[in-house]
């Protein structure tokens, strides 16, 4: 048995020749532009831009590591929450001060004061430098002296926080751009 070449292609009309080979073309473009150079990928955790996220994970005391583990699971679980201004329950959403005082009255059973600035008079051992701050530590920021918001220090250069009307809260970097510049200081009722 002989075999001939399948000559069906070039009977077909010039039109269907041109269609066929142009739906070529366009696939193989296609098929191109997936293959091209990958996207730079966004940041993670360990690659993220904060000069702290190589220090070690530091904690307070050992009589109160449990409960700085709890404070952390419970601040987040919360990110993604809905901010509201006043807020202070995970259903009504949360601002600043709202997160933070819902936070330790669940997880470690203290009763906060309801501003930031009033939280930041508490006693409480102060902590001036990001450096030295650990898992549980209240974050304090402002301008002039002035204490104008407040967060939960999670360690590895990272804060939860409820931020702005909008927002959520969230998981940032305490030594970004807008946070560095804005630090107060800790303090570490932990202890």
């Amino acid at each position: 048995m002989r075999l001939r070449p399948d000559t069906s292609f070039m009977a077909r009309p010039a039109s269907f020749r041109v269609a066929s080979q142009l739906t070529l073309a366009v696939a193989i473009l296609l098929l191109a532009a997936c293959g091209s150079a990958p996207r730079k990928p966004q940041p993670t955790f360990k690659d993220s831009r904060s000069g702290l996220a190589n220090e070690p994970a530091r904690g307070p005391s050992e009589a109160n590591i449990g409960t700085a583990n709890d404070v952390l699971f419970r601040a987040i679980a919360l990110v993604g929450t809905p901010y509201r201004w006043g807020g202070n329950t995970p259903d009504g959403g949360f601002d600043c001060s709202g997160l933070v005082t819902y936070i330790y009255r669940n997880a470690a059973n203290l009763m906060l004061p309801r501003t930031s600035h009033d939280m930041a008079l508490m006693n409480g051992r102060k902590v001036g430098s990001m450096t030295d701050l650990v898992s549980g530590d209240l974050v304090f920021f402002g301008s002039r002296g002035n204490i104008s918001h407040v967060g939960v220090y999670v360690g590895k250069g990272r804060f939860v926080h409820a931020p702005n009307s909008g927002g959520t809260v969230r998981l940032d970097d305490i030594d970004g751009p807008y946070w560095r510049d804005h630090f107060t200081y800790g303090k570490r009722l932990l202890n």
